[in-house]
């Protein structure tokens, strides 16, 4: 395991370049438009043309990649990302970074899709839960230091621009230098979301509404930081803080929801999460470090209904259907991030920056009344009949679902076999 880790040491440098460099850039740009007085409204209607960049790119991409090959794609992603960076300060219109944004959301698509298609090609059976934790552990812990980076200039400066484009670029050197074969790219066929839909609506309701959340926050965190005084130290802990709060709780809820059945875990954290994004929309302001512990709470629990989704799915699935259901549960995912960052940009517009938690709690104790809805009406699955639940995170690609333990069925490639057949010969 620890051999294939360092094979991949290319890919893991190439990640924290790519992710750190775009968390840190989208902060940036909520910070910045703050400080230009854009209406909030507004703002939230730029921003959220990431998301609809990046749900057009997982649509799309692959055909890109599969005509050029994974390092050229790449490349050229890479390369458009990076451009976009510097390109931001040139003109601060409205419609101009609206087409940069949407323009990065579909090259981040790409630049997932081939660096996740790169990691399950190297995974086996032996090592599949393994990898999968490492990336999701990479992936995080990037994101939160990208919001750190803001610190390091005036967000009205060229400069923080210019260290984004950097990151961006950076990140095509070590990947650009691997002597890894490219991997085959699996077309993975979407299950509709009508049929998906019949058997287990909780699962695309909570990757629906964990899409608005996470969608809201991640576009509109700076935004409303910005607006309650916070200052850009201030607001770069607040992000960070949330998002490891979202890794940290991972770990326990999962072991919740191998012990209970699985739509009572998600009501309850739908409840929860609801009482801690009331928390920080009505005392918040007055009390920081209840405003810390609040959204620490409101954002580790909102990320954690992806992963009950997934589990709540994955249990009603055949197993030669899991992948296809994951990549709908993507797909939900992707169109609430679209909702979230307009929905609550306008209440924001409405109500003041404690809109953005209303709204949110609002959206939450909506998945708790439909999720008790299905408790009341349909039945359980039986404990002991559940799948092992596994933490996974919805800002990613299909390849990674492939990569997913649950998903041992899936191809595995002649090379990946060879390497399973090496361990285990080396064991015996």
């Amino acid at each position: 395991m620890t051999r294939t880790v360092a094979s991949l040491f290319a890919l893991i440098l190439s990640i924290m370049l790519l992710v750190s460099g775009n968390a840190f850039l989208m902060t940036l740009l909520g910070i910045r438009l703050s400080l230009e007085a854009i209406d909030p409204a507004t703002i939230g209607r730029v921003l959220v043309c990431y998301s609809v960049g990046f749900v057009v790119g997982t649509l799309y991409v692959n055909r890109i990649i599969e005509r050029v090959g994974h390092i050229r794609a790449f490349a050229a992603f890479a390369a458009l990302a990076s451009v976009t960076a510097l390109l931001y300060p040139m003109a601060l219109t409205m419609v101009f970074w609206a087409l940069l944004r949407a323009l990065s959301g579909f090259c981040m698509a790409g630049v997932l899709l081939v660096i996740e298609s790169w990691f399950s090609s190297r995974a086996t059976n032996a090592n599949r839960g393994a990898l999968f934790a490492v990336y999701q552990i990479v992936f995080f812990v990037s994101v939160a230091g990208g919001q750190l980076i803001v610190n390091v200039g005036d967000p009205e400066s060229f400069k923080l621009f210019s260290i984004a484009a950097i990151l961006l670029s950076l990140a095509l050197v070590p990947l650009s230098l691997t002597r890894m074969p490219a991997p085959t790219i699996e077309v993975v066929e979407r299950m509709s979301v009508l049929t998906l839909l019949r058997q287990s609506t909780t699962g695309i309701g909570g990757a629906l509404i964990c899409g608005v959340l996470l969608g809201a926050f991640y576009a509109l965190g700076p935004v409303y930081a910005t607006m309650i005084g916070l200052d850009l130290k201030q607001t770069s802990l607040f992000m960070a803080i949330a998002i490891v709060a979202a890794m940290i709780l991972a770990w326990p809820l999962g072991r919740i929801c191998d012990r209970h059945d699985r739509r009572r875990v998600m009501l309850s954290v739908s409840f929860i999460g609801a009482i801690a994004a009331l928390a920080a929309a009505l005392l918040g302001v007055e009390y920081p470090i209840l405003l810390i512990a609040a959204v620490g709470a409101f954002t580790g629990l909102a990320a954690a209904l992806y992963p009950i989704a997934v589990a709540i799915t994955n249990d009603r699935m055949e197993q030669h259907h899991i992948v296809s259901a994951s990549a709908t549960l993507l797909l939900s995912y992707g169109i609430g991030s679209v909702i979230g960052p307009v929905v609550m940009s306008e209440l924001i517009a409405i109500i003041g920056p404690q809109g953005l938690f209303l709204g949110c709690a609002g959206f939450l104790l909506l998945l708790a009344a439909m999720t008790g809805y299905y408790i009341v009406t349909t039945e359980d699955i039986p404990i002991e009949a559940q799948e092992h639940f596994v933490a996974t995170m919805p800002q990613s690609s299909t390849a990674l679902a492939e990569m997913d333990p649950r998903n041992e069925d899936f191809h595995v490639s002649a090379e990946v076999q060879a390497m399973e057949e090496e361990e285990e010969t080396r064991h015996q």
